[in-house]
């Protein structure tokens, strides 16, 4: 525990055998009380393994449900297990789960609700291997974003986030798509609640073995961005009224 609230560690995994390990090895297991995995239909041992490496949440889905909806399970089964602080964390050892402890501390101490590890802050993308193409969409993407919501974040494409309890049990994620751009609703639901958002900068790695989606799936991902920021948009200004953001003022 931190400040005596609980701290889960959520996994959202596919195809993690040859990386989760390394990953799980890495956690602060002094501060963090429970880690949840769910694997999301694995073509490999990522269930079996998380077994042998004494994790004891282990839920697989019977059938792919995609990105989103395994961050859903991986959500709803933390706050089953009573959690106050659920911080996530790819288990492709893209992000190092040592800063764990300064992502939670950030929340326990009722600094911000919300905390993204940036990738951008510091230079660690490109340092850590990110493809340019992706770095530059991730710059266009962000500035495009940060416009049209109002907010000033340096990146919103992070797999590396921190929430309280309230947040999540505030957010209407059900309602959001099982794909990558769930990633995206979530954050502009985050923000047009009015929860303040932190960041911490980030080292990265891109390797073969870390999970990574192909241009076609990166475009399509993109183009959902743009469509979840301009409905950020016309809600913002009064012209909607989208269902994502129903109760969230």
């Amino acid at each position: 525990m931190m400040n005596g609230k609980k701290v889960v560690v959520v996994l959202p995994a596919y195809n993690a055998e040859l990386t989760l390990e390394k990953t799980y090895r890495e956690i602060p297991f002094d501060i963090v009380d429970d880690v949840v995995l769910v694997d999301d239909h694995s073509t490999d041992a990522t269930s079996e393994l998380a077994r042998k490496l004494g994790i004891k949440h282990v839920v697989r889905h019977e059938n792919n449900r995609g990105y989103g909806g395994n961050q859903k399970t991986c959500y709803k089964t933390a706050l089953e297990l009573g959690a106050d602080i659920v911080i996530m964390v790819h288990p492709d050892y893209q992000y190092t789960p040592l800063l764990i402890p300064a992502m939670a501390s950030i929340i326990a101490n009722d600094l911000y609700p919300v905390v993204l590890g940036s990738r951008i802050l510091g230079n660690g993308a490109l340092k850590g291997g990110m493809p340019v193409y992706k770095y530059i969409a991730n710059r266009l993407l962000t500035f495009t974003e940060n416009v049209l919501t109002g907010q000033k974040l340096s990146e919103y494409h992070t797999g590396y986030r921190a929430f309280s309890k309230e947040v999540l049990t505030k957010l209407n994620l059900e309602i959001n798509s099982d794909d990558f751009v769930f990633d995206n609703q979530m954050l502009s639901q985050i923000i047009y609640a009015g929860f303040g958002i932190g960041e911490v900068t980030c080292p990265t790695k891109y390797f073969a073995e870390a999970s990574s989606i192909n241009l076609r799936r990166s475009t399509i991902y993109g183009f959902g961005v743009l469509g979840v920021s301009a409905k950020h948009f016309l809600q913002r200004i009064g012209l909607a009224n989208f269902a994502m953001y129903k109760g969230l003022k």
